[in-house]
């Protein structure tokens, strides 16, 4: 007998390269899969029975704001329930890493719930995510906003001088020198709307240096999004970085239906450039509270209030309502706050994912009161709502878009296919019965049909409850990279 550590029989592989589902068994050693044969030719003491079950690799998702929940929160079960088993971190311009300042700002509130947690470099926070031995996998952006901060205090409404831009500059090439996967933007937010594009461009330099990629929140989804897209595109190819854009969306009622104009913009670039996208399954975005995003959508739920409590989960049109003043108004006063907001039509959801360049990212938001559904709910909706019951595009297409597809735009060696040498990261599910379960109403809910998730060859998720595996990671790029090259 084989001395392998699992061994997964009888089940139905979809490999993550969207090659047709295949019968096989798959042994575990360690950290790796050691073998991938035909059913029935490979045994071991611990085996799990995947019969009528699909043995995928771990799902990665490309945008969260997880990076501290993997210190706070080292299990992880809102990821670790929809068979996620790597995170990428520091996304729309907000990172944990590299932080100087005595105070924790309101904009940083997206990440963080202990100061803390905050490190003054990458390799700091990197160790702090090690040390917390989560049951996934983290790999980190730096974010732009975040470097912002710390180089122009709070006088942020303004294009940063030569010498701001060179400490953000020096942070940035030392993070992605610690390792550090690339840099991420959030123009939209008022932390870095005032930056120009040559700003942007001068800060992240040291990212066709270093091989990092470069995600965008992008400083328009709405009205003015090919401009957007133009000036997106124009810093990846200035500074020559890979390209992500961040949970592509046309935002607001006036602009239903434009994926028509913004998919053939990315078709002609993507010939020009190495450029992808991301996308989150559902209608509703969700973010800060914000006044100006109040008339673009056509419903507002609150999901949490520091100055108001017990507001969480309502819609702020009654919240309105009841202090007898506009939604304006209320917003202004329940400030700081976060909401989510109704403001996609749902054949643009549909056309951004089934394109070739979209990947999927839940953009969750782990510490919110209330939470987007998508926290808990993105990759099991994708399989069975969108796959399995609108047949938008085949299973091992939607697993594709989830792992080998995703480990390929952000360089994550070995991780995102079942296949020998590949790292352990597994998800086994029911086809027939996997979808979610979170709702606008009931948001923390795990889904349904994911039977085993294992993380670096270790149980995270199991029987619908959390497993004991803490074998997660801080993925570093220059190990990745050294990994690629062996």
């Amino acid at each position: 007998m084989a001395n392998y550590d699992i061994v997964i029989r009888n089940g139905q592989v979809a490999d993550g390269t969207g090659r047709k589902l295949f019968a096989a068994d798959v042994a575990l050693k360690g950290d790796r899969i050691a073998a991938v044969e035909a059913p029935g030719t490979l045994r071991g003491d611990n085996e799990i029975d995947a019969a009528g079950k699909v043995v995928a690799p771990g799902f990665i998702d490309v945008h969260t704001h997880d990076d501290t929940a993997l210190i706070d929160n080292p299990g992880m079960a809102m990821k670790a329930s929809q068979g996620v088993t790597t995170v990428v971190c520091g996304n729309c311009g907000v990172s944990a890493a590299p932080y100087v300042r005595p105070d924790v700002g309101h904009w940083m509130s997206l990440i963080i719930k202990k100061k803390e947690n905050l490190s003054a470099s990458f390799a700091a926070f990197a160790d702090k995510v090690d040390a917390a031995k989560p049951a996934i996998n983290g790999a980190f952006l730096i974010g732009h906003g975040t470097l912002r901060i710390n180089s122009m205090g709070d006088d942020l409404n303004r294009v940063a001088t030569t010498g701001e831009i060179r400490q953000m500059r020096e942070l940035l090439d030392q993070s992605l020198e610690q390792g550090a996967i690339g840099m991420s933007s959030g123009l939209f937010y008022a932390v870095s709307s005032h930056a120009s594009t040559d700003e942007v461009v001068e800060v992240a330099t040291p990212l066709g240096k270093w091989g990092g990629v470069y995600t965008a929140h992008m400083r328009d989804e709405g009205d003015h999004i090919l401009k957007a897209m133009d000036e997106t595109f124009e810093i990846g190819r200035r500074v020559g970085a890979e390209i992500i854009v961040s949970h592509h969306k046309c935002s607001g009622r006036s602009n239903f239906g434009r994926m028509k104009e913004t998919l053939p913009l990315f078709n002609e670039a993507m010939k020009k450039q190495q450029i992808a996208f991301d996308v989150y399954p559902y209608v509703a975005g969700s973010t800060i509270l914000r006044s100006d995003m109040l008339e673009r959508a056509d419903k507002v739920l609150i999901t949490w209030s520091d100055k108001v409590p017990g507001l969480s989960g309502r819609d702020l049109k009654e919240i309105a309502e009841e202090m007898g003043c506009s939604m304006k108004e209320a917003a202004d006063r329940i400030q700081p706050a976060g909401a989510i907001y109704f403001m996609m039509d749902e054949k643009d959801v549909q056309a951004a994912m089934s394109h070739p360049g979209a990947m999927i990212g839940s953009d969750g938001i782990p510490f919110d009161a209330h939470p987007h559904p998508r926290l808990w709910g993105t990759f099991p909706r994708v399989l069975g709502h969108y796959s399995r019951d609108l047949k938008l595009f085949p299973l091992e297409d939607a697993v594709r878009r989830m792992t080998s597809y995703s480990a390929q735009r952000f360089h994550l060696t070995k991780r995102g296919e079942v296949k020998p040498g590949f790292y352990a990261d597994i998800c086994i599910f029911d086809p027939a019965t996997v979808i979610d379960t979170a709702t606008f109403e009931k948001p923390i809910s795990p889904a349904k049909g994911i039977d085993t998730v294992l993380c670096n060859g270790a149980v995270v998720w199991r029987d619908g409850k959390q497993g004991d595996g803490q074998a997660g990671r801080a993925l570093k790029r220059q190990e990745m990279q050294a990994e690629a090259r062996a």
